[in-house]
């Protein structure tokens, strides 16, 4: 059976002055949402989960009938709750740009680098390093002018590129223009992916906002000019400073 620490989030302090099942409605929601692919679909059980947030089994059961209700889960006598993988998400939207703007989008502020070293690589940034089992992760944290946390992110690169990389570099200018300009990769495109998601405990504790807040996902996958991934970011930005424009211009 799957643990409860496994599938929600590892602390939540609830508000007395709010309804208990809808705060643990809302936590399992950001936990759910903001699963990886190949994590498990099977919930703890009522009782288990209970125990985690530190609720009756009847608010428990009151939270999981809201979830139920917006059609993120589904019930079955005897068999257990699952998450429905249909109702995860809406359709991302995505931006196209320059290089350039890329750079731009990404700089600014003060960058720390967190960690960085081998790591495997999760189902949705595998799927574009097929001939990969692990690449190097970055993981960096940017400030403002005046130290508060703006957005965090982890890059995926290629080892062989990641072993001519400077960490000094990268707290000076983003990933992207460290590749190009640095290390001399020639750059054919990039996709990007924006998505609103709540903020899970890792990027609420960085970001130093309240657990469940809004934030921008965001997704870029820089290729070389052979048509190969050299390097994949997952960007979260503080929903309340950051804003996406689109310009669509007529041909």
């Amino acid at each position: 059976m799957t643990s409860v620490t496994s599938f929600a989030p590892d602390s939540v302090v609830l508000n007395r002055k709010l309804p208990l099942w809808y705060q643990v409605s809302q936590s399992l929601r950001a936990s759910i949402l903001g699963r990886r692919p190949d994590d498990p679909l099977r919930l703890p059980t009522e009782d288990d989960l209970a125990g985690h947030y530190g609720v009756s089994v009847l608010t428990m059961r009151q939270a999981l009938k809201e979830l139920e209700e917006e059609g993120l889960i589904s019930r079955h006598r005897r068999r257990g709750t699952f998450i429905e993988p249909a109702a995860l998400r809406g359709a991302p939207v995505k931006l196209l740009g320059s290089v350039d703007a890329i750079v731009a989008q990404q700089s600014g502020g003060h960058t720390a680098v967190l960690q960085h070293g081998p790591a495997a690589l999760p189902p949705e940034v595998g799927e574009h390093f097929p001939d990969l089992v692990e690449a190097v992760a970055y993981r960096r944290l940017r400030c403002d002018e005046t130290g508060e946390p703006t957005n965090w992110a982890e890059n995926f690169v290629r080892p062989e590129l990641a072993a001519r990389i400077d960490l000094a570099d990268l707290e000076r200018w983003p990933m992207t223009k460290v590749l190009r300009d640095v290390l001399g990769v020639r750059i054919s495109r990039i996709t990007d992916t924006v998505e609103a998601r709540l903020a899970a405990p890792e990027t609420a504790r960085l970001l130093q906002v309240p657990l469940l807040s809004p934030i921008l996902h965001y997704t870029g996958v820089t290729y070389d000019e052979s048509g190969r991934a050299v390097d994949v970011v997952r960007i979260h930005y503080r929903g309340d400073r950051f804003s996406f424009t689109v310009t669509m211009e007529a041909p």
